[in-house]
């Protein structure tokens, strides 16, 4: 694990406080655990608040150590342990799944794009200040590979090409449609579905074209029940002899 510090003080912010949205909301999360026990709640507040400013400052880890009755330190040290938390600016994260899968069927063509297209370096900047790329390991879209994530967005199926007009469209301002990129359904044959095809199946036309077989009567047995022995009043069989035939 490499040591993760903060943004020097030249880049932090000078203060932090939760929009109302958000503080009710950790208000509520907050409510969630006995007294005590509100510093289960600092992941939470961590990830809200990153996704409100885009990045874990100074100020945040102070306000949230407030909040939860935590030292500074025990917060700081939360932050700095977990790599979802971006301890510098880093604009719209663009996180590249580079894991087995992705790698087998493509990745190094998204990093690429991205190396070319924001910066070569992983973690920094674009010139304008608005993008930086990194990549990260498995994202649970195995089955699309390879994607990316922005946000809570997947944009998945990608290649090269069409990372990079992922990436132009968001420098432009728009906002690209997340999910598959070469045109299929979620996860179904890039040639489409193959089976259950029939429409009939999902527009309910089906119901009652089938109908139910009449009951039949159940099964009996007219033989008449034998007498039943405990196995406890049975008679034990005889032991073999050694080297008997068996």
């Amino acid at each position: 694990m490499s040591l993760r510090r903060l943004a020097p003080p030249e880049v932090q912010p000078a203060s932090f406080a939760f929009n109302a949205p958000n503080a009710e909301w950790a208000a509520a999360t907050i409510a969630k655990y006995p007294p005590g026990r509100q510093a289960s709640a600092v992941i939470s507040l961590l990830w809200r608040g990153q996704e409100q400013e885009g990045w874990v400052t100074h100020p945040m880890i102070e306000v949230i150590a407030g909040m939860l009755d935590m030292p500074f330190i025990r917060v700081l040290e939360v932050a700095t342990f977990y790599t979802m938390f971006n301890l510098e600016p880093v604009g719209t994260l663009i996180q590249v799944c580079t894991t087995t899968p992705c790698w087998l069927r493509g990745s190094d063509a998204v990093v690429a794009a991205c190396k070319t297209h924001i910066h070569p370096q992983e973690k920094t900047l674009s010139a304008d200040g608005r993008f930086s790329w990194t990549e990260v390991e498995c994202l649970g879209a195995c089955v699309n590979a390879p994607m990316l994530q922005i946000g809570s967005d997947f944009y998945e199926d990608l290649d090269g090409p069409l990372t990079e007009q992922l990436i132009a469209d968001l420098k432009a301002g728009g906002a690209p449609k997340p999910g598959p990129a070469n045109g299929r359904r979620s996860s179904e044959p890039e040639g489409g579905a193959t089976a259950l095809t029939d429409t009939a199946l999902y527009d309910g036309s089906i119901i009652g074209r089938y109908t139910v077989a009449a009951p039949q009567p159940a099964l009996t047995d007219a033989e008449a029940k034998k007498p039943t022995q405990a196995a406890s009043d049975r008679e034990a069989p005889k032991q073999k002899p050694p080297g008997a035939a068996t």
